[in-house]
Parts: C-alpha cells; structure tokens; sequence
C-alpha cells in the first residue's frame, strides 16, 4: 500500500495546475493577432495532426520502441479520416470577429481558476505563448500563483535540469506535501534576458514589476528619432500600407538600461484607404548598429517585441484596458475615412532586455511581418521550411489583406496634440 492510500495522509491539495508556455485566448493569442489573420495553424494542423490521426493505422507511421502503430491499429480511409476530425484551424478564418461564439466558447472563465498556479512563459514565443501566460497569471482569481519567465527554445527549458526542477518543486509541494522550498518561492521568477543568450536569475514580488518606471519615447519623423522629450510641432510620415515602413532610434544609450514587461504604443495614424495593418516592432542595435535578436520559440532570430493592430479594430475595451496595456474588445469593424487621423492603441507583447550602454532602441512601424536583416534561416518541417524572424506567425493571407484594401499610403502623424509614442517598461538598475 503506498502513501496516497493510507488515511494519515493527506496532501494538501488534490489539484494543481502548471501552463507551461500555454495560452488563453486562441483569438488574441495565435488566430488574429490584433485583429490580423494569421494562418500558422493551418501548416501546423496539417504537417501535424493529420499524419498522426487515430485511424491512419498502417497508413502511418510505425513507433521505432514499441512497433505499433502511432495512430492505433484500425485503418480508416481518407473519407472516414476527413469525416471523424473538425478543421477548426481552416474554419477560423471565417470568425473575424472575437465575440461570435466560435471565438468566446473557447474562453476560458478566469473567476474559476482557484487551484494552485504556475504558469511559465517563453520571451520568445511572441506569436503564441508569452501573452496568455502572462494573462493567465494576471486575471486568474487563485491566490496562489507565481509566475516564470525565460527563453531559449520552445521545449528546452521543459525538459533539461532547470525546468524539471521547478515542475517537481511545485508540484511537490502541493500535491505530495513534501518540503521542496516553494515556501520561498518568489511571486515571481524571471531569466532577464541580456544579449548574447546570457540570464540572469531574479525574483519579483508582481506583475508588472512595483519598481517598473513607465517611460514614453515620442517619434520624431524629420530625423527618425525617439526621445524622452514630447514632439512640440507638428509633423507627418508616410510609408506603403505594406511596405516593411518606418524605423525610429534612440541615441547611444549614456548607461545601461533594462526593459522588463508590459509594452504599448500609441500612434496617431491616417490612411489613404478605409483601413491600414500596423505591425510594431521594439528593436536594439549594438554599438556597431547590427541588430540584437534572441533564440526565440522556434525562429533562432526573433526581436526583442512585435505588436499588431488593423486599425478597424482600434476600440478599446475601457474596463480592461489600462496605459501599459490597451485591450481590444475586436467586436465590431469601424472602417477608416481616408485622410482622417485615428488614435490607435497597439499592444505589445511584453518583454525582458538588459541593454549594454552604447547601444540603441528602436521602433519600426511596418505595413508588414517583421523580417530579421540577416536574411532567412532553415525552418522546421512542421511549421515552415525556412523563418524570416517571426517563425510560422505570419501574416500574408491575400483574402484577409487584399491590397487595394491595405497598400494605400499610411501617415503617422505626430506633434501637441498628437503625441505618437511607445510606452517602456523601464526598471532602475541596481
């Protein structure tokens, strides 16, 4: 008779619940990023699930440990396979809007998350995971929760030393009452991220960060820089709807500043046609000006942060959203005026980086996916053949951005009574 079946014991919870690198909004978080189709799930769907549907039988693959069948032993024809599976990732396409029933039947209810949490989340894994870890911390009404924050690979920090050990720390702790440490666990663990694919341990006690200093740094388009200092006359920029847009830079950094959290933009934009994609990047350059980028999920050249938004799609949900973090109700269409200036919001995913002195931020504004400058690399057969920055998240489906529609001209306009900016999660350095 082991433990779990003696009356003595009893642990102090029978249920825990640990998201690593998860989501919780399939709309916001991988389907429409901002409002922006994004058919990852497609390629994923089909280089991934349909090869090893239960019923694929000997039409399968045949496991190398056990000599069975992968996807069971009946074998199914391609009728019977197409008629027993659901293609949602195909059907989403279809839902463009976050509150059909498609979209919210999904939610999750976070009044109901009251067990024990962990949740983990990738910097990297900007067009999937980072956001609904984060959201999933934040709104979940369990009032022990703790949130960690790394990079690296999708599945590396999973399943080497440093993540195993975590996992079996908290899960020790609450469902085997063993004394693992957590007690001392903080709130809070994040890998902040330096260049080169160094990190550094350090606990928070919240999120966002109580030291963090919100920072704006404003566009001024006739020199294409940000400063800390408001735009005090009027200006304008334009670039092709989806064209790769706009760069904006700092000055060399007169010391080092780090950046971990909640990112947002504002931007005052116009647009020849009756509606534009904004694609917004956070960037660094070195001394040199080569850009730093990071090992991310699954594209080894992933920015520091991207944010989208369809400008259609620029209400606010007032409850919801707060300056460092704009959130988009995406229930209704609101079509642009050509040549009328439109405040938009945009979120961005939040982010870690420690930046040396001497080096530069930057803000591009593209009318399309971000592209690293060093060129493509090799993908990964089951999401694309080959990454470009942002692995398989792309955004390119004609039906969705057909261009007389989206390669109008964009304006960003900036001045008094149009500060454009980007708000920073500045945190002092010890």
């Amino acid at each position: 008779m082991n433990q779990w079946q003696t009356a003595e014991f009893q642990p102090p919870h029978l249920t825990a619940m640990c998201a690593w690198e998860g989501s919780t909004d399939y709309y916001r978080d991988m389907v429409f990023h901002g409002g922006i189709y994004c058919p990852s799930r497609v390629n994923w769907f089909r280089s991934q699930i349909l090869p090893v549907q239960h019923g694929k039988g000997s039409n399968g693959f045949k496991s190398r440990m056990t000599g069975d069948w992968v996807a069971g032993p009946e074998t199914l024809s391609e009728e019977e396979l197409e008629d027993s599976r659901h293609d949602f990732d195909t059907e989403s396409a279809s839902h463009p809007l976050a509150t059909e029933e498609f979209w919210t039947s999904r939610l999750p209810d976070f009044s109901k998350i009251n067990v024990p949490l962990l949740s983990a989340g990738n910097w990297g894994g900007q067009g999937l995971h980072p956001r609904g870890n984060i959201e999933g911390f934040t709104r979940s009404a369990s009032k022990e929760k703790w949130l960690e924050m790394h990079g690296k690979e999708h599945w590396t920090e999973f399943y080497t030393d440093y993540g195993v050990a975590l996992q079996k720390k908290f899960f020790g702790h609450f469902l085997k009452g063993e004394d693992t440490g957590w007690s001392e666990q903080p709130r809070v663990l994040l890998q902040v991220r330096h260049p080169g694919e160094n990190f550094v341990e350090r606990g928070e006690d919240a999120w966002p960060l109580p030291s963090t200093e919100w920072t704006k740094f404003h566009l001024h388009p006739e020199d294409h820089i940000l400063t800390a200092e408001p735009q005090t006359q009027d200006g304008a920029l334009t670039y092709g709807g989806l064209s790769q847009g706009v760069t904006f830079l700092t000055t060399p950094l007169d010391q080092e500043m780090e950046i971990t959290g909640p990112i947002a933009t504002k931007l005052f934009v116009s647009s020849t046609t009756e509606d534009a994609d904004l694609f917004v990047i956070v960037r660094v350059f070195s001394e040199d000006m080569k850009e730093v980028t990071f090992i991310g999920a699954i594209d080894p050249h992933t920015p520091v942060a991207q944010g989208w938004l369809r400008a259609s799609h620029r209400k606010l949900d007032p409850e919801l959203s707060t300056p460092y973090l704009p959130y988009h109700p995406h229930d209704e269409v609101q079509k642009l005026q050509p040549g009328e200036i439109y405040e938009l919001d945009i979120e961005v995913v939040p982010s870690c980086i420690a930046i040396p002195k001497g080096y530069r931020i930057g803000l591009t504004v593209r009318g399309c996916d971000y592209e690293w400058p060093g060129g493509t690399t090799a993908g990964l057969g089951t999401h694309a053949a080959s990454f470009s920055g942002v692995g398989n998240f792309k955004h390119s489906d004609p039906q969705d951005r057909p261009e007389e529609v989206f390669d109008g001209d964009v304006t960003l306009h900036t001045g008094p009574n149009h500060q454009s900016h980007v708000l920073l999660p500045v945190i002092p350095t010890k």
